[in-house]
């Protein structure tokens, strides 16, 4: 299903009804597109699983169910864990680094300071390296506050088991996630740096805010030019980066709850790039370029818990 083809009660090019489920699902819709979001790392996906969310929904006796939240977000997990599995094995064949779709975000995500660490491209790629129930348990439970028995009941699993995932979930991601709580502020002066350095060319300047073992990651999924291996080391980092100097506009934006660049060719939208940073140093570079992947950058979208 081509969730670009697809529309759900709530967003912006369905009418809304007025019968009960409708109204429920509309209620929830943010709430249930974060949820998919956060496990697939796809706006397009995400919008899939509403869809899938909502046919599943319509056929539901409303007089039953007890928590329709609850019962709305247990839909939305499976479908998002069944469309999980099917997405590993089409990553294996993805050309070159894949990367989390990037969101245009309005300022309210960055002021929920949990929603925008777990929604952040640095974050976004550390869940990638959980397997599909331990994602699920993680963001329902770290993220959504859902317990344990109500995560059990999404996963089929049993609260124990639950609880055994939700402990190595947090520890995988507790070894991987970035050493330390980062301001907005710090974020936007190093970001502020970066642009200042590839505006001109400063390739010291770029060296002085890298990382010594900083990588770039640039996803082109095959469609337009990126590098097929991470890049990896401040000096092929900043030469990477020394060759779009003067050649493109850097638009500063709020992407995922974070302050990042769109890099403009010809007035369109290029490239996203979005940062991770460790210690008042860039870390990471995440650069989205896959046309694809750049489809939603002309509205904000909204992401709720």
């Amino acid at each position: 299903m081509d969730g670009s083809a697809q529309t759900t009660p709530g967003d912006d090019s369905a009418a809304g009804g007025t019968d009960p489920a409708t109204e429920l699902f509309v209620a929830h819709r943010n709430l249930l597109f974060t949820v998919a979001y956060e496990m697939l790392g796809s706006a397009a996906d995400a919008e899939d699983v509403l869809q899938e969310t909502w046919l599943r929904w319509v056929g539901v006796d409303l007089g039953v169910v007890r928590d329709h939240r609850a019962y709305l977000v247990r839909i939305t997990t499976r479908q998002a864990l069944d469309r999980l599995r099917a997405l590993g094995r089409r990553r294996e064949s993805y050309v070159g680094p894949w990367l989390p779709e990037p969101l245009l975000t309005a300022p309210d995500v960055a002021e929920d300071v949990e929603l925008a660490d777990s929604v952040s491209m640095a974050m976004l790629l550390v869940l990638e390296t959980l397997a599909p129930v331990e994602r699920a348990v993680f963001v329902l439970h770290e993220v959504f506050g859902l317990d344990h028995a109500e995560i059990a009941e999404a996963v089929d699993k049993t609260p124990a088991a639950v609880r055994q995932i939700a402990y190595r979930a947090r520890s995988h991601i507790a070894a991987r996630r970035p050493r330390g709580a980062v301001s907005a502020a710090e974020t936007r002066s190093a970001l502020t740096a970066f642009q200042r350095a590839v505006d001109t060319g400063d390739l010291r300047n770029l060296l002085d805010i890298l990382a010594p073992d900083v990588v770039l990651l640039t996803d082109g999924g095959g469609v337009v030019r990126a590098a097929a291996t991470p890049v990896v080391g401040s000096g092929p980092v900043a030469e990477v980066l020394g060759r779009i100097a003067g050649a493109a506009v850097l638009r500063p934006a709020r992407i995922n709850g974070h302050p990042a660049l769109i890099i403009e060719l010809d007035g369109k939208a290029d490239t996203v790039v979005a940062m991770r940073i460790d210690e008042g140093l860039i870390t990471g570079l995440y650069a989205v370029r896959n046309p694809a992947k750049l489809a939603r950058l002309d509205r904000e979208t909204s992401l709720r818990r």
